[in-house]
């Protein structure tokens, strides 16, 4: 199925001949055919316009700020995607905004007035929605790494009961009672070294002698698996180091001789404690990532919004009369719906946009095509207000 794509177009009212919204909209819906898009009303609300300084200012920070909403939206929906093991159903049951789908929340999109009152500077607006963006972003990065850290942390657990002898926890394997503890001998000490299969006959014959005093025949089999075998040697303590150390060059794996406390019923509880807990943090994770993702595309669309209204002072000038319209196609299709409103509203362009000799609407004076399309840090020149994008 192709992706689903939105354009925000900006239109001045003089492109209907009596300068009436109702009759510019209508003029900027016949402009796609619906083969090729759907195009309904987009609210911008009135809000207080600055200085002309201030206003090329805001089109560059609120492009990067657009960017970085995007960003973090992209970012929560692949932590979703993780969380939810690709399972694309599930995904899109999350990924909603204020409980809706997102193309829902877009065909009825209303500014929120009560958070971003229009009253406030444009200025103000923009620091509002950075910072809540940033929060966000911090909020959810910081569940999902707890959950992250939980989840190794369990599967570490996991691990040392379920791999071979060279990994895997001792608890189980063997009586601690039966081993030469550290304090019990002022001068010998004992190794567990875990020696492959097909190792056993070479360690056998050479471990006496690959370093000095190792208590000769006092490698003990305690138990097998079908990879290694595991051995207790005795060693002179002040050659443990050395012992340990030529056992690794010779690919025998020393194993550490520390015991969980209450044997293998406390790791039991360990991992059973560690399994609720991922449960736990993954429920807490899926329902702020759900939240996180509605407030990001929330004040996605904001910022956006923003950038159509004061580009359209830009382009447009005061006072304001013009009409915003939100164009729904996909991305087989949006290329021929651009070309259609490129096509139709080409001469508002003006010197910077000619036609090619099929009639074809071309952008024509470098310099002016450059200046204008640096207004919203976008890297091509239109001759309307325009802005693609997509919800993924």
């Amino acid at each position: 199925m192709p992706s689903q794509t939105y354009f925000l177009v900006s239109l001045p009212t003089s492109i209907a001949p009596s300068g009436d919204q109702d009759e510019a909209l209508t003029a900027l819906r016949s402009a796609v055919s619906t083969d090729n898009g759907t195009t309904i009303p987009f609210a911008i609300p009135e809000l207080k316009v600055g200085t002309l300084d201030a206003l090329v200012q805001q089109a560059d920070d609120l492009a990067k700020l657009e960017a970085n909403c995007k960003g973090v939206a992209e970012k929560i929906g692949d932590s979703l995607r993780s969380l939810l093991d690709g399972d694309e159903e599930k995904i899109q049951e999350q990924k909603v905004v204020n409980d809706r789908p997102v193309d829902k929340y877009l065909q009825t999109f209303q500014w929120n007035k009560v958070k971003y009152r229009a009253d406030k500077p444009i200025a103000e607006l923009f620091d509002m929605l950075q910072k809540e963006l940033a929060a966000v972003d911090n909020d959810v990065k910081s569940k999902f790494n707890q959950y992250s850290s939980t989840k190794t942390s369990l599967a570490t657990l996991q691990r040392s009961h379920t791999g071979n002898l060279s990994q895997k926890s001792l608890t189980t394997v063997l009586n601690p009672e039966t081993l030469l503890r550290d304090d019990d001998s002022e001068y010998l000490q004992q190794h567990l070294i875990a020696v492959p299969n097909n190792a056993v006959k070479d360690f056998l014959k050479s471990y006496e002698s690959v370093s000095p005093m190792v208590v000769p025949r006092s490698a003990q089999l305690l138990a097998k698996d079908d990879e290694f075998q595991l051995y207790a040697v005795t060693t002179f303590k002040k050659h443990a180091s050395e012992f340990l150390h030529k056992c690794r060059e010779n690919r025998w794996v020393p194993r550490d001789m520390k015991f969980t406390d209450g044997g293998r019923a406390a790791e039991e509880q360990e991992i059973a404690k560690l399994e609720k807990d991922e449960r736990r943090v993954w429920g807490e994770a899926l329902r702020l990532g759900r939240t996180g993702y509605s407030d990001a595309v929330m004040c996605w669309i904001h910022v956006l919004t923003l950038r159509v209204f004061v580009e359209t002072v830009l382009r447009y000038g005061l006072p304001l009369a013009f009409v915003c319209g939100l164009v729904k196609t996909d991305g087989k299709r949006a290329k021929k719906a651009k070309d259609a409103l490129d096509s139709r509203f080409a001469e508002l362009g003006g010197n910077a946009v000619s036609r090619d000799k099929k009639g074809r609407p071309k952008a024509d004076d470098g310099g002016l095509q450059q200046d204008l399309a640096g207004l919203g840090g976008d890297s091509g020149y239109e001759p309307y207000v325009f802005y693609e994008f997509e919800i993924v």
